[in-house]
């Protein structure tokens, strides 16, 4: 695996090809350690609450723990973690929402969103791999672990299915 610096330019650059003036998200990123980008062409995205995300991993609140255990869980697919609004980002190949459809349908009710074409995102830069000193800064709770790689949508929707199990069951539902 190549070093992280080497790891991190690469996914930044192909994370940027998908802004419509890549320039423009480069700096975007020097500027506020985000970029706003389009979702729908080269990636999509699966929105979390956190609620759901602790129901699997055990957690309370953003941190380390549930960030390795995303990791695991995910298989290494890249997830940014957004702790001002209690929410994580699954990458998702940009057909998601479109394949998906029914089963998206069914999860909105639980505050899941595939957000694609028409969306988005707010995407730390690619070293951006630790919740800062501003506690409500997003950043990527499961690295890019190389430009392209997204999470497979098997793996989320098997996360979002483990998750609601384990709420329902708590809420006396199952």
């Amino acid at each position: 695996m190549p070093p992280d610096s080497d790891r991190h330019l690469a996914a930044e650059r192909w994370l940027m090809s998908a802004h419509r003036r890549p320039a423009a998200a480069l700096q975007e990123w020097k500027r506020t350690g985000m970029a706003l980008l389009p979702l729908g062409t080269r990636f999509s995205a699966v929105r979390l609450p956190s609620n759901l995300v602790f129901a699997v991993t055990g957690g309370n609140r953003p941190c380390g723990h549930v960030d390795e255990v995303l990791a695991e869980v995910l298989e290494g697919g890249p997830v940014i973690c957004d702790p001002g609004g209690w929410r994580y980002y699954a990458l998702v190949p940009p057909a998601m929402p479109v394949t998906w459809h029914q089963a998206a349908d069914e999860w909105r009710g639980d505050d899941v969103e595939c957000l694609g074409r028409d969306c988005y995102l707010g995407v730390p830069r690619a070293d951006q791999t630790e919740r800062g000193p501003d506690a409500s800064a997003s950043y990527w709770s499961v690295p890019m672990q190389s430009a392209g790689r997204l999470c497979a949508p098997l793996t989320v929707a098997r996360l979002i299915a483990a998750a609601l199990h384990v709420l329902r069951g708590r809420d006396g539902q199952d």
